[in-house]
Parts: C-alpha cells; sequence; structure tokens
C-alpha cells in the first residue's frame, strides 16, 4: 500500500466522527466513496470524459489506453472502467459498494483508526472504530478550511477532498472546524461543480433522498 493516503481514504475519515466512529451521510456513502475514487483516476489521467458525450446516466468515462495505477484500489477501479463505456452514475452504484470495508481496512492498517472487536452481553461479537491519528485529521481539516473559510486557492487535492464533502450533503458535520455559512456553501459548491465526479456524487445523493422522501411520504398517505 503506498505511503500517501488516496483521497478517498482522507474523505472517509473526514466523514467519521473522532470518538462514535459514526459515518456522517452514510446511507448515501458508497456514491460518495465511488465519486472519490472516479476523481483520483481522472485527476491521474487514467480515464477520461467528454462535456459532449452524455447518455441517461451521465457523462460517459473511458479509462485511458495503456495508463495502470500502482495502487490495487484504483488499479481494480480502473480495470471495471475499461470493461465497457458507460455513463458515470452507472459506475458509482458499481464501484462504490465494496468500498466501505476496504477503505477502512486500509485506514486501520495505516494506524489512522483504531478497530476494537468485543462481545455484547458477552455473546454477540460486535465491532467499533475510532480515529486514532487525530494529527492526520486536523492536518485535513485545516486544509479544507483555509479553502473555504480563509480563501486559499487549493491544490487539484483539496478541491476534490471539498467538492466531495459539498456533494455529498455532509460539509456541515465539519461545523465545528468549518462554520458552516453562506459563503462557505456557495465557495464548496463552486468546487463541487468545478468536478465532473463530485457533480455526479450530487445528483446519487439527491435522487436517492427524493425517492426516500417519496416512499416516507407514499406510507404516511397510506
Amino acid at each position: 500500500m503506498p505511503n500517501e493516503p488516496l483521497i478517498v481514504e482522507d474523505l472517509l475519515l473526514l466523514m467519521m466522527d473522532d470518538t462514535s466512529g459514526a459515518i456522517a451521510g452514510e446511507g448515501t456513502l458508497y456514491y460518495t466513496l465511488g465519486g472519490a475514487v472516479l476523481v483520483e483516476l481522472g485527476l491521474g489521467g487514467y480515464v477520461r470524459v467528454d462535456a459532449r458525450d452524455v447518455g441517461l446516466t451521465g457523462l460517459k468515462v473511458r479509462a485511458v489506453t495503456g495508463a495502470s495505477p500502482q495502487d490495487p484500489l484504483l488499479r481494480s477501479a480502473r480495470k471495471q472502467v475499461a470493461e465497457r463505456v458507460r455513463g458515470v452514475q452507472t459506475l458509482l452504484a458499481e464501484i462504490g459498494p465494496a468500498l466501505r470495508g476496504t477503505v477502512l481496512d486500509r485506514l486501520v492498517e495505516r494506524g489512522t483508526l483504531h478497530r476494537e472487536r468485543k462481545k455484547t452481553l458477552g455473546v454477540f461479537p460486535s465491532t467499533s472504530l475510532s480515529v486514532a491519528d487525530t494529527g492526520r485529521k486536523k492536518a485535513l481539516l485545516q486544509q479544507v478550511r483555509a479553502v473555504l473559510v480563509d480563501h486559499a486557492e487549493p491544490d487539484a487535492r483539496t478541491a476534490a477532498l471539498v467538492g466531495l464533502l459539498s456533494a455529498s450533503g455532509t460539509l456541515p458535520s465539519l461545523h465545528r472546524t468549518v462554520p458552516w455559512s453562506g459563503k462557505v456553501y456557495r465557495r464548496a459548491k463552486e468546487l463541487e461543480q468545478g468536478s465532473w465526479g463530485a457533480e455526479a456524487v450530487n445528483a446519487a445523493v439527491l435522487r436517492t433522498m427524493a425517492a426516500v422522501s417519496a416512499g416516507t411520504a407514499a406510507a404516511v398517505t397510506d
């Protein structure tokens, strides 16, 4: 595993509560994680999109011939993209569901997260996660704050993280470090809309929320 964490690793770390291990946006997490992987593949030049090539499931994503990332997680995702050309929304649903456990395992292996296995009532096995390396998360939060509050110009990686946090709807959960405001919202949206991967995540999250709301309304009506 490379020394430098992937964008998807840092994103999940930012979305996780330090002590409880709860992950913000858990219900649509696989879209967010899938988007992070596609964004990193795009930044690395391993996949590409054409703004003029849009289908029913969003921008068509193509693997770049001959290019393959060293990281096994990215390499696997790039292989999926290379199987056939399809829309970004389809790829989010195909790549995302398997990522949660894999990314958590990587964070534990790095020592960023602590995993504790125990038995409830002495019988039922359970697992809890907490942030072990708070220094990494604090550094990431300061980068996000610098961009959204102090108006610093982000590098491509930080811009991707902010855009994905915005797209997932979880940015307000960082309010202790990044005070939530209209200016913060608008700046984050700018970065989200500058990333085709983040925009796809936002569309998927909104679609899921609309479906849940519709289902709830129907249940109440019945």
